[in-house]
């Protein structure tokens, strides 16, 4: 039998380029028996010229400007969108129309509309489709999702997480697309907060209702003269532009199950590169997890004699952990990249098997209406329910 294979079209080579082409390259290497291997066919983006010194970078076949080409293609079967929020859908649009498989950065889209015209697309055309929340394939994070379905921590009561950054404090940063609304849709909120959000859907349910407040601390910044490299970008020059999009965005939350929940997304919080917290309280027990330390989660369990309860930390190690089959011996830690090449082998055995894998567009359009729902709350200070 012949051995299925994918090839992949990336839009996109900037810092989730990157990062996506790490999932791409190593898949099979990981996971021999990933039962559909990716062909790194294509890869494009503004610049011919930089598409081109990508793909030689990254290890793609060939580049291309812009994404028609890609979206068009014959012999491209998945494209990738790893590009700025504005242009998910558009993109996905093309791609759907022409018969391909749609994986797609977070935020899905920039409304809970978007998200719904990108369904619609995926469905018309029955293409797979999967949102790029790479958290939930953090081995650690996996875990803690089989604790909680094992009832490890009892009813859940609280869930609390935290995203902190702390790259544009400078007030001499420039005015990336990221602190522009009508190219990001929205600032931390969208870009941080849409992570934990989906964390707290992953481990304890779905949302009713929210109450929220958004903050920009600085209101213009210098406007961008060069590239951006990552979460670094050029200095700007002397003429200043609005900053049109949140710095920082809290909210409160009531689950469906009855639990109760706190979330807080911030760029302003020196000496916090990028800090993802959480902790999930229940009637037996509790667990927390910092992507500071990747490798590890913590629990704790009522159950234990009073003699000897405390918080237990588990090396997320180990062969019988999720996804750590495709990596090491126990005890030698893998890291954040690792996340692309996990999510990459659930969308190729989905593709193989014909099953969609998760997190589905159907998981982008549940968050995107949590992320909508705390901005209409911010505005009218109230709470607000959570709907699509």
């Amino acid at each position: 039998m012949a051995e299925k294979t994918v090839n992949v079209g990336l839009v996109g080579y900037m810092f989730m380029g990157k990062a996506h082409s790490v999932g791409y390259r190593d898949v099979a290497f990981a996971f021999p028996n990933v039962k559909a291997k990716p062909v790194m066919k294509e890869i494009c983006g503004l610049l011919q010229s930089e598409a081109e010194l990508y793909a030689g970078r990254y290890g793609w076949e060939r580049a291309s400007e812009g994404y028609t080409h890609v979206c068009e293609a014959d012999d491209i079967d998945l494209v990738d969108i790893a590009t700025g929020n504005d242009t998910h859908k558009e993109v996905c649009l093309a791609a759907a129309k022409n018969g391909k498989h749609v994986f797609c950065e977070k935020p899905m889209a920039m409304s809970v509309a978007e998200c719904k015209e990108m369904i619609k697309a995926v469905e018309d055309a029955g293409v797979m489709h999967m949102v790029d929340f790479n958290y939930r394939v953090v081995p650690a994070v996996a875990l803690a999702r089989q604790m909680v379905q094992q009832g490890m921590i009892g009813t859940p009561y609280h869930f609390r997480a935290v995203y902190l950054q702390d790259w544009i404090v400078d007030p001499e940063f420039p005015l990336v697309w990221r602190l522009q609304k009508d190219k990001a849709g929205s600032g931390a909120h969208g870009d941080l907060n849409a992570h934990i959000i989906d964390l707290g859907r992953y481990l304890c349910g779905e949302f009713d209702s929210v109450c929220g407040m958004m903050k920009t601390f600085i209101n213009k910044r210098p406007l961008l003269t060069g590239g951006t490299v990552g979460l670094t970008a050029t200095k700007g020059s002397d003429e200043m532009g609005d900053v049109t999009v949140d710095d920082a965005t809290i909210f409160m939350a009531k689950f469906a199950n009855g639990a109760l929940g706190t979330f807080e997304a911030t760029r302003f919080a020196p000496g916090n590169r990028n800090g993802v917290h959480f902790e999930l309280n229940g009637s037996e027990g509790s667990i927390r997890f910092s992507l500071e330390r990747f490798n590890e989660i913590e629990y704790y369990s009522r159950k234990d004699d009073p003699s000897y309860q405390g918080w237990k930390t588990i090396l997320v190690t180990d062969g019988p952990h999720p996804y750590l089959s495709g990596w090491w011996p126990a005890g030698h830690v893998i890291g954040w990249q690792q996340t692309f090449v996990h999510q990459v082998h659930n969308l190729m055995n989905g593709i193989a098997d014909g099953v969609n894998p998760v997190p589905s567009f159907y998981d982008g359009l549940k968050c995107q209406a949590v992320l909508d729902a705390v901005e209409r709350s911010a505005e009218t200070e109230q709470w607000v329910a959570v709907t699509e």
